[in-house]
Parts: structure tokens; sequence; C-alpha cells
């Protein structure tokens, strides 16, 4: 009966380390960025900016548990932010244009749980934690065709310091691979961090969507 329970076991145990699979790679990818700002952060009011469109770059590495079960972990730079364009604003003289970007250079750590679906089918719920590494704001007064930038030539601020240095997002998100390893995967997430250091209580938050490639090496 000893030597059939652990005939049992060294089975089971078998099939856990075979069902056990490790992965890595790099990615790459297409990402559509925006901030929110509230009626407390800014004269405007509340506001969504318009997309910034954008890349991502970096590496994954997935751990898969069993033929269903998995969980992800990866390391990615953005460069993050939004823009905004604003028609008639009163310079005092006459009515000039507005337009803004914002540049939130960031290092993205997304870690996920994963249901396959199918052997390359899965889709994925977790959370990105991102570190704000770089900080600008360029605002230029005018027109498409004649504009004046508000800070020296350049017209690009550094607004680190008004910045918060944590963004946490979480995010949904699909992937497809392919059997020779090439994959294919999309994902949303929501940011609910307050990326503002201001202390009127405002609050900004970065949210963005995310396509992208990549290949994963490894496996059994």
């Amino acid at each position: 009966m000893k030597k059939i329970v652990l005939f049992a076991a060294v089975a089971v145990m078998g099939m856990s380390v075979h069902a056990q699979e490790f992965r890595f790679g790099p990615k790459v990818g297409f990402a559509m960025s925006t901030l929110k700002i509230d009626e407390k952060q800014d004269d405007l009011g509340k506001r969504n900016m318009d997309p910034k469109y954008t890349f991502y770059v970096g590496g994954m590495a997935e751990y898969k548990i069993n033929d269903n079960f998995g969980f992800q972990a990866e390391v990615l730079y953005s460069p993050l932010g939004a823009k905004e364009k604003i028609d008639g604003v009163d310079a005092g003289v006459v009515f000039v244009g507005e337009q803004t970007k914002v540049n939130l250079g960031t290092l993205l750590v997304p870690i996920s749980a994963k249901y396959f679906i199918t052997e390359g089918f899965s889709v994925a719920a977790g959370a990105n934690f991102g570190v704000i590494l770089t900080a600008k704001q360029k605002t230029v007064f005018g027109s498409d065709f004649l504009s004046v930038d508000v800070d020296g030539e350049e017209g690009e601020v550094d607004i680190k310091d008004d910045i918060k240095k944590l963004n946490i997002a979480p995010f949904v998100g699909v992937e497809y691979m392919l059997e020779n390893g090439l994959f294919f995967d999309a994902r949303y997430s929501l940011g609910v961090s307050n990326l503002s250091n201001d202390n009127s209580g405002g609050k900004v938050t970065n949210s963005f969507a995310q396509i992208g490639v990549g290949f994963k090496f490894g496996g059994n």
C-alpha cells in the first residue's frame, strides 16, 4: 500500500513539473496615453487631455503553473503623457491658441495573472507599477503657422517636482501566441494614482492602452 501511495505521489509530482513552463523574451509596441485632470487642478476645469501616441520597449518573463494558469512580469520603458490644443485663449489683446504637450518618461513594471483559454490564447489581469523618471511640459501660444514658446527657445519646462514618482494602473489584456513563440498582445491600464504634487488638492491621473508584439524563448 505504501509503495502504491509513494508511486502515486511521484507521478503527481512528475506531472506538476511537466506542467510548469518558463518563458522569457523581448517585446515592443504602440501606446496611446492620456491625462485626466479634475477641476481643482486647473482653471480650465475637469477634462481629459488629448491622447499622445507613443511607443514602449522592454522584456517579459512568464511562468506557467499548469495548462490554464500562469504569472507574468515585465520591465518596459515608455514616454507616456498627453497633449492638448485649446483655441480662443484670451491673451489680453487678441485671441490666440494654446498647445501643450506633457511627456512622462516612465519605467513600467507590469505584474499579472494569466488564464489560458487555449494553448496560445490567454487573458490577463494585473497592475502596472510605473516609476516616472522624467517629466517635462511644453506650452506654445499661437497658431500652427506662427507660434511663440512660453519659456525660452525650446519652451520645455521640467515639471518633475510637480509630479509624483509612482503611477499605479490596474490593467486587463489579451494575448495570442503562435507555436514558434511569436506573440501579440493588447491591454488597457486605468490610472488610479494621483500624480499631482499640488497642495490645492487637485488630481491628475495617467491611463494608457498598449498594442504590442514580442517573442518568447524557453518552454518545454
